[in-house]
């Protein structure tokens, strides 16, 4: 489906996720559509601008468009996203991008989105970035199971990702990810709009109350749902393509890709507006 929003044209890209969004650079840095942007981007979860190949100074200007910049550890606006530790020195931690998850579930209040922009592709048929719904797949659940998660928290934590990628680390390793701390969290986020949707990812490491073994199948059973062909949208990328996705109502992953191969992202990031409920 083709649509004009607010002179902007948005086609869907798939049915209950992602919207592509044709407009040239001039239209989205003007800020003039920004209100349309972030409603479309809370509607569809992922939007999608082809190649409009914005320089890192006009990624920095169309995010602060839309809302407040979240900036780095250090107060960088721009963080490069590679496996590459030639080029990023912390590339290690971003093995745990692999896996299906949300950013900021160690936070009280997680980052409202992220934008991502291609500047360089790795392999044919490597790097791609998958998204899921998880807004649509909470509406989706039958009504018992609604019920039944409604209550439930699940504690989150950043070692729990690591022994997705290194499942045998190192003692002093895994100390260092304990560290960081872990945080208990509701299964299904009511938000502040009355929507719904699931909290669930490779941070989620135990439901409170759970023995070990229903934790696993439920968190394992959800993130099977959750992921399903109707919720998820995968995006091949181009070089100047620009993705944004709604990280609070969306989870995402890279596919595999050699950290040789080249592929460099650029990421921006608008900064959190609403607390885990």
């Amino acid at each position: 489906m083709t649509s004009t929003v607010d002179a902007l044209s948005a086609r869907e890209i798939h049915p209950r996720i992602g919207s592509e969004i044709l407009a040239d650079k001039a239209t989205l840095l003007s800020g003039d559509h920004a209100g349309a942007i972030r409603e479309l981007l809370e509607q569809r979860g992922v939007l999608v601008f082809p190649k409009i190949g914005f320089t890192d100074d006009e990624q920095v200007a169309f995010t602060e468009t839309l809302g407040t910049m979240a900036t780095e550890r250090k107060g960088e606006k721009l963080y490069q996203v590679t496996l590459d530790t030639s080029i990023n020195k912390q590339a290690d931690y971003l093995r745990g991008s692999l896996y299906w998850h949300l950013d900021g579930t160690m936070n009280e209040v997680p980052i409202l989105a992220s934008l991502l922009s291609s500047k360089a592709l790795g392999n044919e048929g490597e790097g791609d970035t998958e998204f899921c719904n998880t807004y649509a797949a909470y509406e989706d659940l039958p009504d018992e199971d609604k019920a039944a998660l409604e209550q439930l928290q699940v504690t989150h934590s950043t070692w729990t990702t690591l022994l997705y990628y290194e499942p045998e680390p190192a003692l002093e390793t895994l100390r260092q990810m304990m560290s960081i701390g872990e945080r208990d969290l509701p299964l299904v986020w009511t938000h502040r709009s009355g929507r719904k949707s699931l909290v669930l990812g490779c941070t989620a490491g135990h439901v409170v109350g759970l023995d070990r073994r229903a934790s696993t199948e439920l968190l394992v059973r959800l993130r099977e749902w959750a992921t399903q062909p109707q919720f998820t949208y995968r995006h091949t990328w181009s070089v100047g393509d620009l993705v944004i996705w709604d990280n609070t109502g969306t989870m995402h992953r890279a596919t595999p890709y050699d950290p040789t191969s080249g592929r460099l992202l650029q990421r921006t990031k608008l900064a959190g507006e609403e607390p885990f409920a």
